[in-house]
């Protein structure tokens, strides 16, 4: 047993270690002469997380309902496991922050935070801890001059005031890298391309002693070059972006020179293994490559990161590890979204005659789960929830704000079948808007159709609670919100009958080549993202049938207009929103170049007004209209799809036939039933 006396020896020995490795770190390190014994390690667990967009507390603002599978209040808690079992650990965060929850629009767009304040994920994360972080693309949502106010930056682009003459306003406390995206005006990234943090570490020496040692650790950030795409208007002659590869061939040895011992790149993207291109999406398997990448911390693809038993194409594609975790031979994680996870790479350092290396061999990688085995969740670190509560009760308040009535049920459960009672008002708000803009100052386009399209944004993702359940014959403004999940704007594009065929190809990828002479089980839904699903109309004008039998891109059928089969040179007007229509989702021909009118209001208020004009919405006339439906097949062995257990009745309901629930749960965890469809009734 130690001696209290020999303790409190030990104890000054440390603080006077520490100390002196902290003169060490100010005076930026002597290698030569203060260097560690070669051979001297570090276990350091460094930990991530993504697109929290916005999810603090376990609470769905949709729903007015406590979420216990969301939220940073209980990531908190890991990170709190991390750190008592580790005497080692930094903290980053990929990524897609500020927007994302009902919380975040309100902040942003309701009752805006002031430049004096912080903004509220920011003060959970601060008070988390953490030591950097990138930007995500949905960062870009609000505009340059939101977020250069809520970061605490002041943007020198071309759509805002000089540096000088903008308020510097309250941030985050840790700082925020991103190095490909660059103003117009001067030529430079907007944030600090990277940082390098000295970080004082306990080291065991090859004789088994216990040092402090300072570490330069550097982090570098990256989003996806496709903002200028899915933001056009909000970034448009005020930034470009770079591609990963050259960027960080670009810095990397920049930050070498400048005395980073490991280098870890936060990249708000995945993996992909396309040829590379600048202005991929996913670019990591080839950011991973640039020589001096040590970590890369990922995010953007909403998956978790290492998983042996992942389905997703893209990490089962060459140089991609996910059993083991590693991206081009580099240790990799990404720790899901909405706080779900939290990713861990374990990394052993080693010094040696080159300084710090990490000795791949002791290192490995892993996600936590929020959930237990048990399906139960982590307790909430309850020192997070009074941090916010203000903008917590005002987010309430706001959604409370009642908006209408509906006499009938509004829901995506069955949306990938047919149903169409939570998309066709969607649809019916947009086209309406743009109708009435056209009429007052397009008179060239006066006489052509104006339809619409929008897609099941809640569509089982995430769960059974994934998806819009407007169940109430009062209706407010959280249950617009349920309808319209993004902070989107309208827009709308002039196309041809063509264009539009192949715009509802592109968006029939949603659904799996179904086999009609296989006797075994075949799963309908692919995954395609839901939020890409686009479903056209609204108001009864166009018909069409998708053929699931049939290869992608092959699979529309007897589209008509009016009753009539539509022409592929006739013109038409389409409401849509900013991302797909400057590019989001790769749909042919939707690159910007086709709009005629981008509008400043969001799609939801569009909804909103829409709503309060009608008073009351009725099934028949806004949430009927049964636009498409699947080619009529006999199947050998069933067709089937997963939604939230207990609501086959629903599906006839809705007006989609031959839905029946074959088992309650899925085996996924997720809360999620199996039903099954026949083909041959629709």
């Amino acid at each position: 047993m130690t001696t209290p006396s020999l303790a409190t020896a030990r104890h000054r020995a440390l603080v006077a270690t520490l100390a002196a490795a902290a003169t060490l770190a100010a005076c930026g390190g002597d290698k030569t002469s203060n260097a560690p014994a070669a051979g001297t390690t570090v276990a350091l667990a460094m930990m991530e997380t993504t697109d929290l967009h916005q999810n603090i507390l376990g609470y769905d603002y949709y729903k007015l309902a406590a979420d216990n599978s969301v939220g940073i209040e209980r990531t908190s808690t890991l990170i709190k496991q991390v750190r008592a079992a580790n005497k080692n650990t930094m903290l980053f965060d990929a990524g897609d922050i500020i927007q994302g929850t009902v919380l975040g629009d309100y902040q942003a767009l309701v009752n805006k935070v002031p430049c004096t304040d912080k903004l509220a994920i920011f003060k959970a994360m601060d008070a988390i801890g953490y030591d950097a972080g990138t930007i995500g693309n949905h960062e870009f949502n609000y505009g340059l001059g939101y977020l250069g106010q809520v970061t605490g930056h002041q943007f020198n682009v071309k759509n805002l005031a000089a540096p000088s003459a903008q308020p510097k306003c309250t941030g985050p406390a840790y700082p925020q890298v991103l190095a490909n995206v660059v103003s117009t005006t001067d030529s430079k990234p907007i944030f600090d391309p990277y940082v390098i943090v000295t970080k004082n570490f306990s080291a065991t020496t090859p004789d088994g002693k216990t040092v402090v040692v300072p570490v330069k650790v550097g982090v570098i950030g990256f989003t996806p070059p496709l903002i200028m795409a899915w933001d056009k208007g909000n970034l448009d002659g005020n930034v470009t972006t770079a591609g990963l590869k050259e960027t960080a061939e670009k810095y990397i040895p920049e930050m070498k020179a400048k005395g980073a011992d490991i280098i870890v790149a936060v990249s708000h993207g995945g993996p992909d293994g396309a040829t590379y291109s600048p202005t991929m999406e996913n670019g990591n398997l080839y950011l991973a490559q640039v020589p001096g990448i040590d970590v890369l911390m990922m995010g953007h693809m909403h998956q978790v990161f290492p998983n042996a038993n992942s389905s997703v194409a893209a990490f089962g594609i060459a140089g991609v590890d996910k059993a083991k975790g590693t991206v081009s031979g580099v240790p990799a994680v990404m720790a899901n979204f909405w706080g779900k996870n939290l990713g861990v790479v374990n990394l052993t350092l080693k010094y040696g005659a080159n300084g710090w290396a990490v000795d791949t061999s002791a290192t490995t990688t892993a996600t936590l789960s929020t959930q237990n085995a048990d399906k139960t969740y982590v307790a909430a670190d309850a020192t997070i929830a009074p941090l916010v509560q203000t903008e917590h009760q005002g987010t309430i308040a706001y959604v409370k704000t009642p908006i209408g009535t509906a006499d009938y049920r509004l829901s995506t459960y069955f949306a990938d079948v047919g149903d169409t009672t939570a998309i066709q008002v969607v649809n019916q708000a947009q086209a309406a808007y743009v109708k009435a803009y056209v009429a007052a100052n397009l008179p060239q386009y006066q006489s052509l159709p104006v339809l619409s399209v929008s897609a099941p944004f809640k569509s089982g993702f995430a769960g059974g609670t994934d998806y819009t359940d407007v169940n109430s014959t009062d209706l407010a403004i959280y249950n617009a919100a349920d309808l319209y999940l993004y902070a989107n704007t309208i827009q709308a594009v002039l196309v041809t009958g063509a264009d539009i065929k192949a715009w509802l190809e592109t968006a029939a990828g949603r659904f799996n080549k179904i086999d009609p002479t296989s006797t075994a089980a075949q799963r309908l839904v692919s995954s395609f993202p839901g939020y890409n699903f686009d479903v056209m109309d609204g108001d009864g004008s166009v018909k069409y049938e998708i053929d699931v039998t049939q290869a992608p891109g092959s699979r529309i059928k007897n589209l008509t207009y009016n009753g009539s089969a539509m022409s592929a040179t006739a013109q038409f007007i389409v409401a849509t929103n900013n991302y797909r229509a400057s590019g989001g989702g790769s749909f042919p021909g939707l690159n910007g170049s086709k709009t005629i009118y981008a509008s400043p209001d969001a799609n939801r208020d569009v909804l909103i007004a829409y709503i309060k004009k009608a008073a009351t919405l009725s099934k028949v006339t806004n949430g009927s209209d049964r636009s498409w439906r699947f080619t009529r097949v006999t199947t050998a062995g069933p067709v089937q799809f997963t939604s939230a257990p207990g609501n086959a009745a629903l599906a006839a309901t809705d007006g989609v036939p031959g839905v029946t629930q074959v088992q309650a749960d899925d085996g996924t965890g997720k809360n999620l039933a199996i039903y099954q469809i026949d083909l041959s009734v629709q």
